[in-house]
């Protein structure tokens, strides 16, 4: 199945418009959302003794056609990322439970609106 493009005055601004974007790089400021949401995501932890807010890391993933910042939390206790316990809740080795607490979505959804501002003032001219 194709797809069939037609235009009854020309491709003139088409051009011009595709020609500008590929000269802008909108992936440039991955760097400063990924540390960005390092900071949120640190100050959003639930604090015992600091270890796991201090914990917070991210890379930047570049594929073909495919870029995305993944954050994540080396604070591990066994085979355990402690920040998604304290995020989900964990049973107790004396059988308690320890309610979760959501933390994680709130702190990052300010960087993600951010991102989507400046991904759409740059696509949208």
């Amino acid at each position: 199945m194709g797809i069939t493009v037609s235009a009854s005055r020309g491709w003139n601004k088409t051009t011009t418009y595709l020609k500008n974007m590929k000269g802008q790089d909108i992936f440039e400021n991955l760097e400063r959302f990924g540390k960005l949401g390092v900071t949120a995501l640190s100050q959003a932890t639930p604090v015992d003794h600091g270890v796991t807010a201090n914990s917070w890391e991210y890379e930047i993933v570049e594929r073909p056609g495919y870029y995305s910042i993944r954050w994540y939390n080396t604070h591990v206790s066994g085979d355990q990322t402690i920040a998604i316990l304290l995020q989900y809740g964990h049973g107790t080795r004396t059988g308690g439970y320890v309610y979760g607490r959501d933390y994680i979505m709130p702190a990052i959804r300010p960087i993600f609106d951010q991102i989507d501002a400046e991904v759409r003032k740059v696509v949208s001219g």
